[in-house]
């Protein structure tokens, strides 16, 4: 069956302007700008402000004719953490998340290059403040003599911990699924490919998703969800499929993630690298310190580890540092004419 979405009818006079990037092959749009101001006490506040209020541009900007189903954004807001060098929303083909580790290894490079915050080699470090907390980013920077040049980022997720180990959910067409619920600035469920009949080399895509969306959804209907800093962080993001091997510091493990409304992450998802090594530890396979390597669709691979261990709240929780690169594709002027029928934008399913 053919689904056509369209977004909001609201018109739009101005002119956006982004600079495009990608991490790991999946697409990261950052507005600098045209986007009018989001209010709000918190970036919370300003979260549920742009979903209640602005969300006619997040289509604009993430469905076609001027995205696609896989397009993801950042709107850049007023933090208010007074260490945050920038405070960001993001937003996707539903909706915007709490947490994005790809687009904060972007967001890293591009304050650096932009001069958001000042060069200094070998390593310039930038806080980044997202809906979930402070995230400390470090952007390696090397003095030549052409002036500063940005290579690998990484940063330093807020505390990442294990929600739920080997819980069983009935999930239609695929029987009761055993799974691990890890958080990553986001929560996600985890389940092994293999362990229901799927292989990430082999099966077709559209199977995997089918089965991550299904494994999502009534995860959500069956499992509460709390966090213990704030309520709107407490929802299901997605699931995450993994080749069933634990990952090592040599070989890396496979994994998909299917996020939002069964968008398809092209990079191994820095939100979900947490939330796997979260899991991880706590089943007591990782050690604190030890470098893991996780693989998505694309070949790409972003590395990882837990620095530290805290308590939050109930759980035991670590912080991880997630390693990868971003790179430049363009520039973009998005505009809208009153005439236009599909101006507002559209997705086809």
């Amino acid at each position: 069956m053919v689904q056509v979405s369209r977004g909001g009818p609201e018109p739009f006079d101005g002119v956006i302007e982004t600079v495009e990037m990608h991490t790991g092959g999946e697409p990261v749009r950052i507005v600098t700008a045209g986007y009018p101001p989001i209010p709000g006490k918190t970036i919370l506040d300003k979260r549920r402000h742009a979903r209640q209020h602005l969300d006619h541009l997040r289509t604009l900007l993430m469905f076609e004719p001027r995205g696609h189903d896989a397009m993801y954004g950042v709107i850049p807001v007023e933090p208010d953490v007074a260490e945050a060098d920038l405070a960001v929303l993001f937003m996707h083909n539903e909706g915007y998340s709490t947490m994005c580790g790809h687009a904060t290894i972007a967001l890293g490079r591009y304050a650096v290059d932009r001069g958001i915050v000042a060069a200094r080699a070998p390593v310039t470090q930038v806080n980044i403040q997202c809906p979930c907390g402070l995230v400390r980013v470090r952007v390696e920077v090397k003095d030549t003599a052409a002036g500063f040049a940005t290579g690998e980022v990484s940063f330093e997720s807020v505390p990442c911990f294990a929600f739920a180990l080997d819980r069983r959910v009935a999930v239609p067409g695929l029987g009761e699924v055993t799974l691990d619920i890890g958080y990553g600035g986001a929560f996600y469920a985890l389940v092994g490919a293999p362990a229901i009949g799927l292989d990430l080399e082999s099966t077709p895509l559209g199977q995997l998703v089918d089965a991550a969306d299904a494994i999502t959804r009534a995860t959500a209907a069956a499992v509460a969800l709390d966090h213990p800093g704030d309520p709107d962080l407490a929802f299901l993001y997605g699931t995450i499929l993994t080749d069933g091997r634990e990952a090592s510091g040599k070989a890396p493990s496979r994994n998909v993630c299917v996020f939002a409304e069964r968008q398809v992450d092209r990079s191994p998802t820095g939100s979900g690298v947490s939330a796997r090594l979260a899991v991880e530890i706590a089943k007591g396979r990782v050690g604190v310190g030890e470098n893991r390597r996780f693989e998505s669709l694309t070949g790409t691979v972003f590395t990882g580890h837990a620095r530290v261990c805290e308590p939050v709240g109930r759980f035991a929780a670590v912080r991880v540092e997630v390693r990868g690169h971003a790179f430049y594709s363009g520039t973009s002027r998005f505009t809208m004419e009153p005439e236009d029928e599909l101006a507002s934008g559209f997705l086809i399913r």
